[in-house]
């Protein structure tokens, strides 16, 4: 077993070899240092060379789930990379999991913030994930399917699904899905994402990507399905809706009447960050008389000592708002949001002070940027932002008609959407409940 392995990783200076002798046996052991933990010495090296007993250490290779035969040369260089240790004693080859740990206590919510849900979130860690989903999702039904991926990385996935209540169609479709994806490092969930997804160029995110297990296991409820990564923090849900990304975890914990005002807020906050800027170069420079009089006048006298037209303004302002957006993200945290804060502030006035851009439209960017922040998943977010682009593009040349129709287009395509055969612009669907309780043939 040592030579073929000394063959498989020649220069792997850090691959530990090496074979021992307690006086009764002949072990050959090899693993890698850097990958595995201390339950090497307690469980394998200790019984071994101070405590053996060859029957008691016999049981132990066949009672204990941490040792399994491997007679399988192929699959050796697989699993020495994931953290095991291989050891042969006499024919036999067992493979032990010793694997190094190092996420040991689940994370708090960075993405998906919450009042009153739970503020737990997932790891990094296959394992401890999946303990979080069956904290919070703890019934017997609850199924896990294992798949790996990744022609370099062999990156370990699971399939998590309730199989009372899953969609049969929509899961087949998923596997076939799984056998055409193609990566060679699969490190995170976003890459399963594009690989999963039919149309690249889609406008909208038609899977679900959450930090949240209660919203995994509210999801699982529903009969979705999750998918969960080895070494990424978010999980991946489908098939989804609109609703679904347009939903927070706090209004399942608020009261209905308030769970319901917040949700309305968010659909008028999608709209004005679509329609605003557009509707702003479609008024101002094609139909002023959809406004009254006085506000009429009063735009154009703020307009006056601007230079340019009003797409130009729009675009320098949009523009602005951006590169505050990504400069928030990539400086470090502690700095981050006061100087976007600043700059933006700084900017604003100072552009508007210089005679560059209106005042009204200073009052537009900031609507548009807080609309924008509105919305509870950065995927359907960040959909939104790329979109209202077109609906600029639009205004400019049709004017307010042309956005009406833009938006009609958007409808319609939403409604000709599907996630995984599921229609993606559904409002209500029927109550799992009821789905559960009927006969699989009338399903």
């Amino acid at each position: 077993m040592l030579e073929q392995i000394k063959q498989q990783f020649q220069d792997a200076t850090d691959l530990f070899t090496d074979t021992l002798d307690n006086g009764y046996w002949h072990m050959e052991i090899a693993y890698f240092p850097a990958l595995c933990d201390e339950h090497i010495k307690d469980g394998l090296l200790v019984p071994f060379s101070y405590r053996f007993d060859p029957d008691e250490f016999r049981r132990m290779l066949h009672a204990n789930p941490k040792f399994a035969k491997t007679d399988k040369p192929e699959g050796w260089a697989s699993l020495l990379l994931k953290g095991f240790v291989l050891i042969r004693i006499g024919d036999d080859c067992y493979s032990f999991k010793s694997d190094r740990t190092l996420v040991t206590e689940p994370d708090t919510t960075q993405v998906e913030a919450s009042l009153e849900g739970p503020q737990s979130a997932f790891t990094e860690s296959l394992d401890l994930n999946l303990y979080l989903l069956r904290f919070r999702y703890n019934v017997p039904t609850l199924t896990v399917e294992p798949f790996e991926k990744g022609n370099f990385s062999n990156t370990a996935i699971q399939v998590v699904y309730d199989r009372k209540l899953v969609n049969r169609d929509v899961l087949e479709l998923l596997y076939k899905q799984m056998e055409k994806v193609d990566l060679d490092l699969l490190l995170s969930s976003g890459q399963l994402v594009k690989s999963l997804t039919d149309k690249s160029h889609r406008f909208f995110p038609t899977l679900l990507q959450t930090e949240r297990p209660d919203r995994v296991a509210s999801m699982l409820r529903k009969g979705k399905i999750a998918i969960l990564i080895n070494g990424s923090r978010l999980a991946i849900l489908l098939p989804v809706r609109l609703y679904d990304f347009m939903n927070a975890m706090d209004d399942y914990y608020d009261s209905f009447w308030i769970s319901r005002l917040l949700a309305t807020m968010r659909y008028i906050a999608v709209f004005l960050t679509l329609v605003l800027p557009a509707a702003y170069i479609a008024i101002v420079s094609y139909n002023p008389e959809i406004f009254r009089v006085q506000l009429a006048f009063t735009i154009d006298g703020s307009r006056a000592g601007v230079p340019y037209p009003s797409f130009i303004e729009v675009f320098i302002m949009l523009f602005m708002i951006e590169a505050l957006i990504e400069a928030s993200i990539r400086l470090p945290r502690f700095v981050g949001s006061t100087a976007t804060t600043v700059g933006g502030l700084i900017l604003g006035q100072a552009a508007q002070q210089a005679g560059l851009v209106s005042s009204i439209m200073i009052i537009v960017t900031s609507v548009v940027a807080i609309s924008n922040f509105v919305i509870p998943n950065s995927a359907f977010s960040q959909s939104i932002r790329v979109l209202k682009y077109l609906f600029l593009i639009i205004s400019m040349i049709y004017g307010i008609s042309g956005v009406a129709v833009l938006f009609f287009a958007m409808i319609v395509y939403l409604c000709s959407l599907r996630s995984f055969g599921e229609p993606y612009f559904a409002f209500f669907t029927p109550h799992q409940r009821d789905l559960a309780s009927q006969a699989p043939g009338k399903r």
